[in-house]
């Protein structure tokens, strides 16, 4: 049986009003137009030039909108086998080539290879299933300890309005909160030493 899909339209920059495929169901809950461009409002000019992980990555939509607004390059974790099918399918119908990378696996042991790469990125965003209840805490507090947070980085968690994240996980310390809907963006930046 093939899955049903839907679409989804990048916001702005080059591949502004294009559209990307999403399948429809509950393994994948793409973030939604608005909240992607209350995201990259917020982030502004600083993705040009930019190493951007989408972690959790679904439907791609999310690093495929920073490669649209300059980033150098995207990382995509995705361990859903049709949705990394689904990523790759996105990324060619653009024809985006080598300033992508789709890995297919959990985030645990991509965020390894990273490490073991010395990948630094200035913005890492994750967006777990919102069930997923343990993913959030487990990956900040990797990302926490990890040496592919940039010292400038900024790590963005999608989450649901009323759950609350921890203040602090690992090195990383929540900077700003902005909700939309039942949804809200966390915005995490490394701790200043004492």
């Amino acid at each position: 049986m093939v899955p049903k899909v839907f679409s989804l339209r990048v916001i702005a920059g080059k591949y502004r009003s294009r559209t990307l495929r999403s399948l429809k169901g509950q393994m994948l809950r793409p973030t939604s137009d608005r909240l992607r461009e209350t995201l990259f409002n917020i982030l502004g000019a600083q993705v040009s030039g930019s190493t951007f992980v989408d972690l959790y990555a679904g439907t791609g939509a999310v690093g495929i909108e920073a490669l649209s607004r300059g980033a150098r390059h995207a990382i995509f974790v995705e361990q859903h086998a049709p949705a990394v099918v689904l990523i790759r399918r996105n990324l060619d119908s653009l024809e985006i080539g080598a300033e992508a990378e789709v890995i297919g696996a959990d985030v645990a042991r991509a965020i390894e290879r990273l490490e073991a790469r010395r990948v630094h990125a200035q913005f890492i965003f994750l967006d777990p299933p919102y069930a997923a209840d343990g993913e959030y805490e487990s990956t900040l507090e990797t990302l926490g300890e990890s040496s592919i947070v940039a010292p400038e980085a900024r790590v963005i968690v999608e989450h649901l309005r009323k759950r609350e994240l921890p203040e602090r996980a690992g090195d990383l310390e929540l900077a700003r909160v902005v909700e939309q809907g039942d949804a809200a963006l966390s915005f995490y930046r490394l701790a200043l030493a004492a």
